[in-house]
């Protein structure tokens, strides 16, 4: 299972809807997380370190698309806030 960060023009964002999709915002912070669904986001702020539990170690922040996909086990680091769209993709 890998993450995905891809850069998406800003006519690709809104050919998906992203900015139509809800906003998430948290703290500096770090937490374990699990994905029951694909998530797709993109990040209006902040910076992240997400380390997966098989040692896979991804960074991101303001301006990334990212795509987490359903069962992933990981924990997020969040060193600048975070301020994201997200949706969940149906699999």
């Amino acid at each position: 299972m890998k993450i995905q960060v891809i850069k998406l023009s800003k006519q690709q964002l809104l050919e998906k809807g992203v900015f139509n999709w809800p906003i998430w915002e948290k703290e500096i912070s770090s937490f374990d997380w699990e994905y029951d669904e694909t998530e797709e986001c993109y990040f209006l702020e902040g910076k992240v370190t997400v380390r997966t539990e098989d040692g896979e170690t991804v960074n991101f922040g303001q301006g990334d698309f990212v795509r987490f996909p359903k069962g992933l086990k990981c924990r997020w680091t969040i060193s600048k806030p975070v301020r994201k769209h997200y949706n969940f993709v149906k699999t």
